[in-house]
């Protein structure tokens, strides 16, 4: 199984914001979604829009939003 997580993170490397599902499409949309809505102030910051994939639930972040 494939999950994929979504995760906006600070330029200390804080996770802010963390989504996770299986739905490849749903998961690329939620990336666009975390990359528009960084500020510029937040980019020049260092803030980041990342998105990973994972195989089990057990390596996703125990604040995430899972979807499945």
């Amino acid at each position: 199984m494939t999950i994929w997580v979504n995760e906006q993170i600070d330029a200390c490397g804080i996770l802010y914001t963390c989504i996770a599902c299986c739905d490849e499409t749903q998961a690329l949309e939620c990336h666009e979604s975390f990359q528009d809505n960084l500020s510029d102030y937040q980019k020049a910051e260092g803030w980041t829009a990342r998105l990973r994939k994972v195989e089990t639930w057990d390596e996703v972040p125990v604040n995430a939003l899972k979807l499945d």
